[in-house]
């Protein structure tokens, strides 16, 4: 890895500064500009005196284009006959249109009269059907310029067996100067639906990430030479050109960076399973790992489907800036909505609306003079004036509204951790909450309490975790094997060929990135799509080999976790084989120049339990290697606070990671 390296992880609150040089770490956390993220990494890194030699970018700008309806005008051009292959989707209805007389009709970023056809057709064995001649991919790409189109979209059926004609599409809209997504580059698998949505995403979000991307890389050699990676949704990175031609990877990359540092903490501490927990100022994510950060291929974003692998991360809007209202009917709400950087939380001074900070603040669990280190004031009376309004609704006393906005805000995220644990099957007492984000550390121990879970771990950083993340993150490249065959039979030595292909061709691409860095020995993985005969829907399984009678059997095993049932008597079909190559990166950080020893804890009084009891405050970097506390007390720090309610006991480990256990 280059000698300094710094993660940037660009929230919609703040925006987390963490440099990697020698092994040890610097960190710096500044309020976001959401109008032009790179304002505000340009002024941290100037802020702090930052120096680095590459920087490693999580960024929201793909996510926030799909939500915000900001994208390129995209065109979209299939096979004659499928023009309305987006619009007709899955003819599944919405969650919230199940019982509708009127349901909605299907999302897409593409209207009607921007889809285009072209007369060919090969079949699902990739046999052609009916060639694409050079005569009708320019008639098809002349209507498509005429339609004045920033980018284009090429999705053909079973294109992925027989590329050529998408390749000829796209070499033709390439003359015209059009930004080209091809289906067969962004997605190489089956479902046409999925893949065409994803290529869509990907064409519909590439302008805006590559004018990002290449203003920030601008911006940050003017005064040095600074090398950019990217982060995908995958828990690994890429260069900036890779990460421009395939956009749609960089979707959902934000939750992606601390969940594959959590579990690296957690594998440190020697726990297995762990249950990770970022809470922000804006989102809450969750994931559970079982012996590894899962992935999954299917996700929704803005309604819409993308499949590319992902980590298995749910989300809910309930962070620290969450707005708190009462609603129509007399409930007291917690999010989605959040205040944001600006006008941000009450407390902020900026007159914004009552939120989950205000509510903690209220609580005396957020010190404001220590809020970011001090060098951000906060006002406890407009926050106290905040959640004064919420109290006059509720007809009730201020602590008990800021209490229970804690409450709505917990329930929020205990659905959450329900739906990654319980309803797939795995059993969270057993397993340690890696608590992080912001506001991660504050709400932890509740949420653990409601679950049975007696163990919670808290980074030495855990309000820079992510960016942390993004130093650590592996550099990788991938590539997509189609298979389609039964795997209950002995090996055949044609998919042994083909894969060994796929890994050469792959660790030449990435070689060709990594030129001078031959310590690093790259490291190839499997990722194995499967599925019982007869089903839609495949599970995506690590594996070591392509021993198929082993694969069989752990897939077995997953699907009846997953779904409760397994059927070991039946074929299982393999669809598809990722394979990656990447180059792991230096994982070995520190924390230096902490005391040793404990200092003493000034008395402090905290609402825990359902009432104010007395408990004791400490500075973070006061707390030493070894040091023992026992809640209530609340432990500051510049970038989060974290809440030892009555009942924990909390102990500071060798990395000066916070280990809290339930008495």
């Amino acid at each position: 890895m280059a000698s300094r390296v710094l993660g940037v992880d660009s929230g919609g609150t703040f925006t987390d500064l963490v440099l990697g040089e020698g092994g040890e770490v610097r960190t710096h956390k500044r309020p976001s500009t959401p109008d032009d993220p790179s304002l505000a990494i340009l002024a941290g890194i100037e802020e702090a005196g930052l120096t680095p030699d590459e920087l490693v970018h999580g960024s929201t700008v793909a996510t926030n284009t799909i939500l915000t309806g900001s994208g390129a005008r995209t065109a979209f051009v299939t096979t004659k006959g499928f023009r309305d292959m987006l619009s007709i989707g899955r003819q599944a209805r919405a969650r919230e249109d199940l019982y509708s007389l009127t349901p909605s009709p299907i999302q897409t970023l593409v209207p009607r009269e921007l889809c285009f056809e072209a007369d060919e057709r090969v079949s699902a064995a990739g046999e052609i059907i009916r060639e694409l001649t050079e005569e009708e991919a320019r008639r098809v790409m002349a209507e498509v310029v005429a339609s004045g189109v920033e980018c284009v979209a090429i999705c053909l059926l079973f294109s992925f067996l027989v590329p050529e004609h998408e390749r000829l599409l796209k070499r033709i809209a390439a003359e015209h100067g059009l930004y080209v997504s091809a289906s067969h580059e962004v997605l190489q698998e089956a479902r046409e639906y999925e893949r065409g949505s994803t290529t869509v995403i990907s064409s519909y979000v590439a302008p805006a990430m590559t004018r990002y991307l290449e203003q920030l890389e601008r911006a940050m050699n003017e005064t040095a030479d600074v090398a950019l990676r990217v982060m995908l949704s995958d828990a690994t990175t890429t260069g900036v050109r890779a990460a421009c031609e395939n956009a749609v990877r960089t979707v959902l990359s934000g939750p992606a960076a601390g969940v594959m540092a959590a579990f690296s903490l957690a594998s440190s501490h020697g726990h297995r399973r762990a249950l990770t927990f970022d809470m922000g100022g804006t989102s809450t994510d969750v994931a559970f790992c079982d012996g590894e950060v899962a992935l999954r291929r299917d996700v929704l974003v803005g309604g819409l489907p993308i499949a590319t692998p992902t980590v298995d991360v749910h989300s809910v809007g309930a962070g620290g800036g969450s707005i708190s209202y009462v609603d129509e009917a007399g409930a007291l709400r917690v999010g989605p909505e959040s205040a944001g950087a600006d006008p941000g939380p009450a407390a902020y001074g900026r007159g914004g609306p009552p939120t989950v900070t205000d509510a903690q603040i209220v609580l005396r669990r957020i010190a404001g003079e220590r809020f970011l280190g001090g060098r951000m004031q906060i006002e406890a009376e407009a926050a106290r004036a905040a959640i004064g309004r919420l109290a006059a609704e509720l007809d009730s006393d201020v602590e008990s509204a800021a209490a229970a906005v804690i409450d709505v805000a917990n329930a929020e995220m205990e659905r959450a951790v329900r739906r990654v644990t319980v309803e797939r099957g795995h059993d969270p007492r057993d397993a340690v909450i890696v608590a992080f984000g912001g506001a991660g550390p504050l709400h932890a121990c509740e949420l653990a309490t409601a679950f049975g879970i007696s163990r919670v771990l808290v980074p030495p950083h855990p309000g820079l975790l992510s960016a942390l993340g993004l130093v650590i993150a592996d550099e990788a490249v991938d590539t997509v094997l189609p298979v389609y065959e039964e795997a209950r039979r002995e090996a055949d030595r044609g998919l042994a060929t083909r894969l060994e292909e796929r890994i050469a061709q792959a660790a030449r691409d990435l070689g060709s990135r990594i030129a001078g860095e031959g310590e690093r020995k790259p490291v190839t993985q499997l990722f194995v799509a499967m599925k019982y005969p007869g089903q839609a829907h495949e599970l995506l399984l690590p594996a070591a080999s392509l021993d198929l009678g082993d694969l069989c059997l752990r897939f077995d095993e997953v699907h009846r976790q997953r779904f409760g049932h397994a059927d070991p008597e039946s074929a299982v079909e393999i669809t598809t084989v990722r394979v990656r190559v990447s180059v792991p990166a230096e994982r070995a950080l520190r924390v230096s120049g902490l005391p040793r020893a404990a200092a003493a804890g000034e008395p402090s009084r905290v609402w825990a339990g359902g009432g104010w009891q007395e408990g004791h405050s400490y500075a973070r970097d006061g707390l030493g290697v070894g040091a023992k506390v026992t809640g209530p007390a609340v432990i500051h720090q510049m970038d989060a606070t974290t809440l030892v309610p009555p009942g924990w006991h909390l102990r500071v480990a060798e990395d000066t990671s916070l280990s809290l256990e339930r008495l």
